[in-house]
């Protein structure tokens, strides 16, 4: 199993999410984050005191799926988080050594 993590700019987010559901994802959490991708306007980007550079509000998408399913879920990413710069946000994906559902007596997936 592995976590994907991704890092998009808001506007990308519902077409996103809905093509991830679409293509049968549906362990997905976002998180409303503050980064410094490459804004798309000015209204996008604030300046942050508390950080002393511009920042960007993001959405940073997390999600599991089998090894599997891997590629196909990147490539979901990547085309649906496209914004048409080349700095559009990010993906990663780490190994998950165990999984274990809540609420149930069954061992781990």
């Amino acid at each position: 199993m592995k976590q994907i993590k991704a890092y998009v700019h808001r506007h990308r987010a519902a077409d996103l999410l809905h093509r991830l559901g679409a293509g049968g994802f549906d362990r997905i959490s976002v998180f409303d984050v503050k980064g410094v991708l490459t804004a798309l306007n000015r209204r996008e980007q604030q300046y942050s005191v508390e950080f002393g550079e511009p920042i960007v509000n993001e959405l940073q998408i997390e999600m599991f799926c089998e090894n599997t399913d891997v590629a196909r879920a990147v490539e979901l990413f990547r085309q649906y988080g496209r914004t048409g710069q080349t700095d559009a946000g990010w993906i990663y994906v780490l190994p998950v050594e165990a999984a274990h559902r809540i609420g149930s007596d069954e061992g781990a997936m």
